[in-house]
């Protein structure tokens, strides 16, 4: 038996990086990794390193792609049989630049997975993993690359009223993807302090804001991270708490959301408080950005 699910995005990562700042028109020498990626793939690549295993729910090509990639998560320990192969459509990839000074741009090609629409969520259903008479009752990672019509409908299934949701957007571009998903009573938000003025319409100087600002427009449960900058935790009822991210030299940007993540749900999967679980998230995603922890 699996862990937790995690629900989304699994595709290939291209990613540019170079050791200079990097502006408009830039060309300069860098290294450029294909891994593994994807909002799902990369919580579910930091849960197995934490001793977790985790079921994926997605969409894969079946082209030389989609079985490389598909051998790559076997490799990694991650449950694949529930995953929709489709003989018509293409894995998915992103593509990203970062350089000395951040993510200077990418482009997520996450289309096949939009197209597949609720064919990734048949396990969830047809009793493999639960049912309508018996919903699955454990942890859920899902991401904000599904359509706003399938979040919409997550939000109301009957399949989805008894697990733990932990929700993340893939990009500030889809934060607003999860507006169905604000009011669930059993939904945790994780998102960045530019993803929660889009989705609570307006504009935060501090995450403990933004956090507060979620919690007023119904949200059970959030954590929003700013970077270097104090992150926040609110849960309703509860009120709003901090921490200091450690203060670490920056190597990469691309997945530090996604390590934070699922460092989080591990944290609290043990029994932390909602302090030490922040503190321990966000010390895993100090460790990411640095470099600490391999792709």
């Amino acid at each position: 038996m699996s862990d937790i699910l995690c629900i989304g995005s699994v595709l290939w990562d291209i990613i540019g990086r170079a050791p200079s700042s990097l502006r408009l028109g830039s060309d300069v020498p860098g290294r450029i990794t294909r891994l593994p990626g994807g909002v799902a793939m990369n919580i579910a690549m930091t849960l197995t390193r934490f001793g977790l295993r985790p079921a994926l729910l997605t969409a894969v090509g079946r082209d030389a792609e989609g079985d490389e990639l598909i051998a790559a998560c076997l490799r990694m320990g991650l449950d694949c049989g529930h995953i929709y192969r489709s003989d018509d459509l293409p894995t998915d990839r992103y593509m990203a630049i970062e350089g000395a000074n951040g993510l200077i741009a990418a482009i997520a090609d996450a289309h096949s997975l939009e197209m597949a629409g609720d064919k990734i969520l048949r396990a969830l259903g047809d009793g493999s993993l639960g049912s309508a008479e018996a919903p699955y009752a454990g942890l859920i990672a899902l991401d904000g690359n599904l359509t706003e019509a399938l979040l919409s409908d997550i939000a109301r299934s009957a399949l989805f009223a008894r697990a733990d949701l932990r929700v993340a957007p893939a990009s500030p571009g889809k934060a607003e993807r999860l507006m169905p998903l604000l009011g669930h009573p059993r939904a945790t938000l994780y998102v960045n302090l530019e993803e929660a003025g889009l989705i609570a319409k307006g504009r935060f100087e501090t995450a403990a804001e933004g956090a507060e600002a979620l919690l007023a427009r119904g949200a059970a449960r959030v954590l929003v991270t700013d970077g270097g900058r104090l992150a926040a935790e609110g849960t309703a009822g509860q009120g709003v708490i901090t921490g200091q991210p450690p203060q670490v030299l920056v190597t990469r940007v691309t997945g530090a959301g996604d390590t934070f993540m699922a460092a989080h749900i591990v944290a609290e999967a043990r029994g932390a408080s909602r302090t030490d679980a922040l503190e321990a998230a966000l010390r895993a995603a100090a460790d990411y950005v640095s470099g600490d922890i391999g792709s």
